[in-house]
């Protein structure tokens, strides 16, 4: 995990942004003379500020940050208002879930706004805060917000260095054909049942059951992908619950190692998160520990306790993406593939026509744009490479079907290169070639918006340039050629 490839120590830098961004805004809570809960609120703002802001350009980073408060402190206040009446607590949190899923419609600032406000809902359980302690609250998380954007957006703006690539919008609809909105009954419907059978089992931590159930079905949008999710998560709380056992419970709480270890997980939070969602809920796990023994409240039932509601919270998301308004992952692969074929033509398309002469053409945000789509088709197709999953073929083609996307995407990123070369040139033998990748794209895709130009002259050139796009343009057609019997041959996985 730790030695997986990290191309400019991005995710180090990352990681350790996160680490001082958090530790200033706890810092100055505490320098402020905050309470310890208001404090906790604080460092939770500052982490799922640098956690979910997401957006493409960091001027809209700044703007969904500054739009966090406007999402979080109304839920932070109706939650403490609401907490010594349950039922209308319970219902408020349900259409608080609701309305945080559908807005992830409006892309990624919806999605970070809607955690933002779920998670101020959950803080308010963890800490058992009341109307008394909001001006605290209050000023805790603007304190937090405005540390961690001085260190992300002044003090260490990676983003402005190293732009990530713009995350793909999720495949549009209609009414309940839309994604987002089946996914928010879905989630609500988990929601409801975590909550209820939550409070069953314990009347003190059953929001550990709904905080399970939603974060399952954050960065999911199939029955699979949702199903794999959950279990990844058990599995990383049971490996945090063993850890803490060692590490949280023998610590009784103890400021400065507990502080020590806090940073360590937040690091390793950060860290892992886009590699394995199991190891960062092993971080996520062992650091709700220690903050538990910071409360003086950690002892091992606790930790028992807290494996149990987290089962019953992926109980209600396997439930509920089963029965309501079901996705499967057959449909949900199906766009995202296309959608990546189509980038993966769009790139050739723009690198052909620079080849042509065309210099306004530039295939290198297409190939951005691909790469990002790719991590989706990897997301999608999950489920189906898993170890656990028993149907073999349906296993194989998923391979096959990654594998073959993954050499589409290498011959594209290098045709693009050749392309960037101004001494390359353009013949004959590109625009057949160029014709035939075009051919193998539309079988797979149907009709294409844009052609292959016309070449400026007729004679094989014999530039290196030429060559290289050649071998580029030949891996390509066969790549897709290949695609063809996974994707044609039978579904991947069942409706």
């Amino acid at each position: 995990m730790f030695t997986a490839p990290d191309p400019g120590l991005l995710r180090l830098r990352v990681s350790l942004r996160a680490v001082l961004g958090i530790g200033l805004a706890v810092a100055l809570c505490e320098l402020a003379g905050l309470s310890l809960a208001a404090s906790v609120t604080g460092g939770l703002a500052a982490l799922l500020a640098l956690f979910t802001v997401g957006d493409a350009r960091v001027a809209g980073q700044a703007r969904t940050t500054a739009l966090l408060p406007v999402a979080g402190l109304p839920v932070l206040t109706l939650a403490t208002a609401l907490h010594g009446t349950p039922t209308l607590r319970d219902a408020s949190w349900l259409a608080v879930v609701f309305a945080g899923v559908h807005a992830r419609r409006w892309g990624p600032r919806g999605h970070a706004l809607g955690i933002f406000a779920f998670m101020m809902f959950f803080a308010t359980q963890f800490l058992h805060a009341v109307p008394g302690g909001l001006p605290q609250l209050y000023a805790a998380v603007l304190l937090s917000l405005g540390a961690s954007s001085a260190v992300r957006f002044g003090l260490w703006c990676i983003e402005r260095r190293t732009p990530p690539p713009a995350a793909p919008a999720p495949p549009d609809g209609r009414g309940l054909a839309r994604p987002t909105t089946r996914q928010a009954f879905q989630a609500t419907a988990a929601c409801a049942f975590a909550l209820v059978a939550g409070q069953f089992l314990s009347h003190d931590r059953w929001y550990w059951a709904v905080g399970t159930a939603w974060w399952i079905f954050v960065n999911t949008a199939s029955r699979g992908e949702t199903l794999v999710r959950g279990f990844r998560r058990v599995l990383g709380t049971v490996a945090g619950i063993a850890a803490g056992l060692v590490v949280a419970v023998p610590l009784h709480g103890a400021p400065a190692p507990t502080a020590a270890l806090v940073a360590v997980c937040v690091f390793g939070i950060f860290y892992t998160a886009a590699l394995s969602y199991s190891w960062m809920m092993f971080f996520v796990t062992v650091m709700a520990g220690l903050l538990y023994g910071l409360l003086g409240v950690l002892h091992p039932g606790l930790l028992g306790l807290r494996f149990t509601e987290t089962a019953v919270g992926a109980l209600g998301a396997a439930l509920s993406v089963a029965v309501v308004l079901p996705v499967t992952t057959h449909a949900v692969t199906d766009r995202w593939i296309e959608r990546a074929l189509h980038a993966v033509h769009g790139c050739t398309a723009a690198a052909a026509r620079r080849l042509a002469g065309d210099t306004q053409a530039d295939p290198a945000p297409v190939a951005g744009e691909l790469e990002a789509l790719l991590g989706r088709v990897r997301l999608s197709l999950a489920p189906l490479v898993h170890p656990l999953n028993p149907m073999r073929e349906r296993k194989a083609r998923a391979r096959a079907v990654l594998a073959l996307l993954d050499d589409c995407a290498r011959e594209a990123h290098g045709l693009a290169a050749v392309a960037a070369d101004p001494d390359a040139s353009h013949d004959a033998r590109l625009t057949a070639a160029c014709r035939r990748v075009e051919t193998a794209m539309t079988s797979l895709v149907g009709a294409l918006p844009d052609g292959v130009p016309d070449a400026h002259h007729g004679a094989p050139g014999h530039h290196p340039g030429a060559e290289q796009a050649l071998a580029h343009l030949h891996g390509l057609e066969q790549a897709l050629v290949g695609l063809a019997a996974p994707l044609r041959g039978s579904r991947l996985v069942g409706a």
